[in-house]
């Protein structure tokens, strides 16, 4: 069975790290998606763990030869997913959760057609912009900022399949884990599943391939 690419993004201060961080907890074979970079390392950071560490060079190679199912230049750092890094992870039927900001969203969506994308959304502005404030490390101009950028994430929230509203992290966590269970459960997943014992008649599932829609 090939597993399924899950994507979430969401406004800075919505909680995505934690709902991730709780979500691995909670849901067995699920994978996470190391990603490549051209910066170096810091602090304990280890190569493989934290980042793939691939210099400049090396990184605008992997570019020219398609390697990557998205990538981005951030304050002169390049960053990127590989093919090769989530097909490591769904051949052996994993599937991988990623957090990526909308625009990393739609490449992987172009890349891999069947991944599944989700936003999560704060229980509103006033609730976000409190959130930020709260954490107390940035001043007023740089979370205005974070606040403008939210707003223009938040527009591209319709173009998601699924909406996860974090007003209590124990609801969030467990609606992200419904949807992963659910898509589990779908017919073509659950038929490469399943091995003997049953007989479905002549049609088979179709093999699932990367880049597919069910």
């Amino acid at each position: 069975m090939i597993g399924r690419i899950f994507v979430i993004s969401g406004p800075s201060g919505a909680g995505k790290s934690t709902i991730i961080r709780d979500i691995r907890k909670r849901v067995d074979r699920l994978g996470y998606s190391v990603s490549h970079t051209s910066r170096r390392p810091r602090g304990v950071e280890t190569d493989g763990v934290e980042y793939h560490f691939v210099d400049p060079d090396a990184f605008r190679a992997m570019i020219a030869r398609n390697e990557f199912a998205e990538w981005a230049e951030v304050f002169g750092d390049y960053y990127g997913t590989s093919f090769s890094e989530l097909e490591n992870k769904t051949s052996r039927g994993l599937d991988v959760i990623m957090d990526l900001d909308v625009q990393g969203a739609a490449s992987m969506r172009r890349a891999v057609k069947s991944c599944i994308l989700v936003f999560v959304l704060p229980p509103s502005m006033e609730v976000l912009e409190r959130r930020l404030r709260g954490r107390g490390t940035d001043d007023p101009a740089a979370v205005a900022r974070r606040i403008e950028r939210a707003s223009a994430e938040i527009r591209r929230a319709p173009h998601y399949d699924y909406l996860v509203v974090n007003d209590r992290l124990t609801e969030a966590v467990e609606e992200m884990a419904s949807i992963i269970r659910a898509d589990r459960c779908r017919t073509r997943r659950r038929l490469h599943q399943l091995r003997t014992g049953f007989d479905f008649g002549e049609k088979r599932a179709p093999k699932e391939q990367a880049g597919e829609t069910p």
